[in-house]
């Protein structure tokens, strides 16, 4: 597989399922209702991203902008199947995202558990390369969730410097 045989476009809503089952596959990220993902491919394509390879999605990022934060693109969930990672692909799922002339983002947020180090890298990453700061704040405590959930900490990245 050569990384440039990865196209990466905004979903399509025949690709919900393949979204629900590839982030049912991580173990890690909540597994939102097969529902949510058919909205995200229709109502909100324009904000979410997916990788495909060979027909087949192998990573996908959710995001909304923000209503009260006019340019700010919050990032929801970020999924890679186990077997493209290290591709590099989170981050430029993320950055296509971005790079979309008509969403005009200025400021990126996130929420990432302390324990999931490999997300705090990629969006460090999508910093430097806009050689911007990431700011990090406590946003969800373990007690805002019914279930056992780790704390969720708010990054903020920006101004984008494009």
């Amino acid at each position: 597989m050569s990384i440039s045989e990865i196209k990466i476009c905004k979903p399509q809503r025949k690709q919900a399922s393949q979204i629900y089952k590839l982030v049912e596959k991580t173990k890690v990220l909540d597994l939102n209702s097969e529902y949510l993902y058919l909205l995200q491919t229709t109502h909100f394509k324009d904000v979410c991203s997916v990788a495909i390879y060979e027909d087949k999605v192998i990573g996908f990022v959710s995001a909304y902008m923000i209503p009260t934060e006019p340019n700010t693109l919050f990032i929801w969930q970020v999924a890679v199947d186990e077997a493209y990672r290290g591709n590099d692909l989170a981050r430029r799922l993320i950055m296509e995202i971005i790079q979309r002339e008509e969403l005009n983002v200025n400021y990126l947020h996130t929420t990432v558990s302390p324990s999931n180090k490999s997300s705090i890298r990629v969006f460090e990453k999508v910093a430097s390369f806009y050689k911007t700061e990431m700011l990090s704040k406590e946003f969800f405590e373990s007690s805002d969730f019914l279930n056992q959930h780790e704390k969720e900490v708010l990054y903020k990245i920006g101004p984008l410097n494009k």
